[in-house]
């Protein structure tokens, strides 16, 4: 955080210093006692502290607050001011902070590959400017504060993965970064729980563009159906990327090669050669957004081809291993969306050309009532794969399987409740001709049981 007195942000807040001092430096910040850290922060609350004991290693101390505070004068180093509204005040302080800041600003939303392309974007940036950025895919609400503090007079760009789990997050999240560059990656279906329709999700993917505001930019990946429906009416500048197409950013001639994906990008009469770690033509959508960002802040195209190639996958993301009895081992056990496993089996086709291709799928999770429909959609993207085996875990991933079934009778077809059986399963069919691929989520210890006892062991 930059260093401000607490004079400048009491001025800013309009409020009434209680005890201490205008001159204390604060440094940090935070809304909740938990978010508590170090000295020098300044916090905001609406309830009175009962045990001030526990907070003394914090001091110095800047209390925010709108409720009674003020009788603690006999404890040094603490700063009290008091406000009308201590949510209000905290608010003013957000904005007050983000106004002193003037560098470009990148929040990043999609159903997948928001990670990697916030990612490939860290990555290129870093290697020749200070970067703020949120930590792997950490991107929730509590986390939007600490993000934002992070971001000094030093730093010289931003770029934060801006997540949806109910409506409102991305706008929430615009309220404390206030981006000028905002990429959708794609929209699918996911977080239904609390979106509770499609259309719920879409509108709040969409928040974004209300985020950005008609002065900043918006980066689409135009391959996307309905990211083509739905930007219709921003008014701001619009950038799109995409394979195959008349984009601003298009990749042309896609081809999977060793370790990765290689592609020219053609922008504005300029062609480049681009490899990009990783496989699927996801990963090369991802890294035209990556480029797109880069580019608008003033990074050439030489040197953003150049930063990509050094880029190293995220794990557990796509993750091509040598597995048991000589297999190729895909580990995907990050996240498990429909529009994720399109992409999965995508790379499990092209890797598992001529050989044995094995899907092992676990339960989609965050999905209310859409459960049944959302599981039967994944089972008809399945059935439409190539694949020669499918193995699923999970009471709801059986849908899958007994969709698949239903449409595709040469398949092999087991669905299992839990991993333990379906490990001695799996492990009886593998051999040397076999790709399996391996797509969960994170949570499923199940589904990351039967990944690890597929890897060859070193």
């Amino acid at each position: 955080m930059k260093p401000l007195t607490v004079g400048q942000i009491r001025k800013r807040l309009g409020g009434e210093l209680i005890q201490g001092s205008d001159q204390m430096i604060v440094k940090h910040g935070a809304y909740r006692i938990k978010q508590l850290k170090q000295p020098h922060t300044i916090l905001f609350m609406r309830k009175n502290i009962v045990d001030w004991e526990k907070l003394k290693d914090y001091f110095p101390l800047v209390l925010v607050t709108d409720s009674e505070e003020g009788n603690n004068t006999h404890l040094a180093d603490l700063t009290i001011i008091r406000v009308a509204d201590a949510n209000d005040a905290y608010w003013s302080f957000v904005d007050y902070y983000r106004s002193l800041l003037d560098l470009p600003v990148i929040a990043i939303t999609g159903t997948s590959g928001k990670t990697t392309t916030k990612e490939m974007i860290r990555h290129i940036l870093s290697a020749r400017k200070k970067i703020a950025s949120t930590n792997s895919s950490n991107n929730s609400r509590t986390a939007h504060l600490h993000y934002l503090l992070s971001i000094d007079e030093d730093t010289e760009a931003a770029v934060f993965e801006t997540a949806v789990g109910a409506p409102g997050d991305i706008l929430n999240a615009g309220r404390y970064f206030k981006p000028t560059i905002g990429i959708i990656t794609n929209i699918g279906e996911h977080h239904l729980n609390y979106c509770t329709t499609l259309e719920s999700y879409i509108e709040a993917k969409c928040e974004l563009f209300t985020a950005v505001g008609e002065t900043g930019s918006m980066i689409l990946n135009m391959d996307d159906p309905t990211i083509r429906k739905v930007y219709r009416n921003y008014k701001g500048k619009i950038i799109t990327v995409g394979i195959n197409g008349a984009y601003d950013y298009a990749a042309k001639d896609v081809q999977f090669t060793d370790g990765g994906m290689r592609f020219y990008l053609d922008h504005g009469g300029e062609r480049h050669s681009i490899f990009v770690p990783g496989y699927g033509n996801h990963q090369v959508s991802n890294a035209l957004a990556a480029i797109a960002a880069v580019h608008q802040i003033g990074i050439s195209l030489r040197e953003a081809a150049n930063g990509l190639k050094t880029f190293s996958p995220l794990n557990k993301q796509l993750q091509v291993q040598e597995g048991i009895k000589g297999s190729i081992l895909i580990d995907d056990t990050w996240s498990l969306t429909t529009t994720s496993l399109q992409a999965a089996l995508n790379v499990l086709n092209e890797i598992g050309r001529g050989k044995k291709k094995i899907a092992i799928i676990g339960t989609i999770t965050d999905l209310g009532s859409w459960g049944y429909i959302i599981h039967k959609n994944a089972g008809d993207i399945l059935a439409n794969s190539g694949i020669d085996v499918l193995v699923t875990i999970g009471k709801h991933a059986r849908i899958m399987a007994q969709t698949v079934a239903k449409t595709r009778k040469k398949q092999k077809i087991m669905a299992f409740n839990n991993h333990i059986r379906a490990i001695e399963f799996i492990q009886d069919m593998i051999d040397d001709q076999s790709v399996v691929l391996v797509k969960g989520d994170m949570y499923s210890k199940s589904v990351n049981l039967v990944a690890a006892s597929l890897k060859k062991k070193s």
